[in-house]
């Protein structure tokens, strides 16, 4: 098993950035591809962005594409969300997931068998 715990979230106004962290614990963090999905009051949780065992893949949601960055630092067992332009859509809980299996699709949550407790992301317009 693997622990996660997310942190970075705050509140921003619109135009700024933040960055998002998931420290792993408990197991091979390379083992695990990492995402982030957000959840919006009275929405679903939806797919972020996407990063592989070893780094050199990574996915994104339509929404977030060229404005979003995924990357992981396996030594310190972590992955980050650099987000930038954030506009007040941008504006959810934030969570951390890990897979160790072989997805099919990555943007659906049951893909990914592990949850950090999420972060708040507030956008201010």
């Amino acid at each position: 098993q693997v622990q996660l715990v997310g942190s970075g979230g705050g509140l921003v106004q619109a135009g700024g950035s933040l960055r998002l962290s998931c420290a792993a614990s408990g197991h091979t963090f390379g083992r695990y591809a990492m995402g982030w999905f957000r959840q919006a009051p009275g929405k679903e949780r939806e797919f972020v962005a996407l990063v592989n065992w070893t780094g050199n893949y990574k996915y994104y949601a339509d929404s977030v594409k060229g404005r979003f960055t995924i990357s992981r630092d396996n030594a310190k067992s972590t992955v980050y969300l650099q987000m930038n332009s954030l506009t007040s859509e941008d504006t959810a809980v934030y969570y951390c997931a890990a897979t160790e299996h072989p997805y099919s699709n990555p943007t659906l949550p049951e893909e990914f068998d592990y949850w950090g407790q999420g972060t708040q992301v507030t956008v201010s317009s």
